[in-house]
């Protein structure tokens, strides 16, 4: 058994912890990691502040805040120099021996297509070429990489997976075509199930179809839910509920979906 499975039994594998309030930040994990029964959670980063912010978490919160490094693609890009400096800090990381994934990171699916509803004109080209150079960087580096990739935005990012070789890709909140899933299943790719999982087809479709050694628990907090979670503020805890959803989605006895959910987790990020 990992040590970090001596402190919980549930893991949060993509949570944005920058956008939390600054003061809920501390005790939302100080709960998480008590009484909440949380063992870990991967905190994604927006951009380089963000990425800082993540950086001070895991130093606060050692082996159980595990930080991941990169841009969000629905935002506007900022000048090249900023993105040359992010990557730059980056390495900088990589070179002082510190633990983190790539992430998060990907194609503004959302941004595209609301701009194309409302008849504008959006160029996805510098979005491409920003997750191609992530990627590159995460083979480089032999790092996770979290995307944020759904619908026909998911085969693009396979293909760059492919090219350079990644094969420790975690697809978060993933919604796309039966193909794309069969290639990311050959592929071995991850993919990490919210609370939504309990009230909504499309997602409970996936774990179905998805083999549950490559499952894992995400809140992808603190954005909001609906169904049981209506009103309340997103925590790492309620990954309970998503394991149990999943466990029962899937027909099998939730402690031992607990225990793969975990050791699933641990071992993609290299916790355990």
């Amino acid at each position: 058994m990992s040590r970090l499975r001596r402190y919980g039994r549930w893991a949060d594998a993509h949570i944005h912890l920058d956008l939390y309030e600054e003061h809920e930040r501390e005790p939302l994990l100080r709960r998480a990691f008590g009484q909440g029964g949380i063992a870990a959670v991967v905190a994604v980063s927006m951009h380089r502040s963000s990425c800082e912010t993540n950086r001070r978490l895991a130093r606060l919160f050692p082996g159980h805040v595990h930080p991941a490094y990169g841009f969000h693609p629905e935002q506007p890009l900022p000048p090249e120099a900023e993105l040359d400096a992010l990557v730059a800090w980056i390495e900088a990381r990589a070179a002082e021996g510190e633990e983190f994934a790539v992430g998060e990171v990907g194609l503004p699916y959302y941004a595209r297509t609301e701009a194309e509803k409302a008849g504008r004109r959006f160029d996805e080209a510098p979005y491409a070429a920003l997750l191609e150079r992530f990627v590159r960087l995460a083979a480089k580096l032999g790092r996770p990489i979290v995307l944020h990739a759904v619908y026909e935005d998911a085969a693009k990012a396979c293909d760059l997976l492919e090219r350079y070789g990644v094969r420790r890709a975690h697809f978060h909140w993933f919604k796309g075509p039966e193909a794309t899933v069969r290639r990311m299943i050959a592929n071995g790719y991850a993919v990490s199930v919210t609370p939504d999982v309990l009230y909504e087809a499309e997602i409970r479709e996936l774990v179905r179809a998805y083999p549950l050694e490559l499952l894992m628990t995400e809140t992808d907090g603190p954005w909001p839910f609906e169904g049981p979670f209506a009103g309340r503020r997103t925590a790492p805890e309620m990954t309970r509920r998503v394991a149990a959803e999943i466990a029962a989605v899937k027909g099998l006895p939730v402690p031992e979906v607990e225990e793969r959910l975990l050791a699933n987790a641990l071992t993609f990020y290299g916790l355990s």
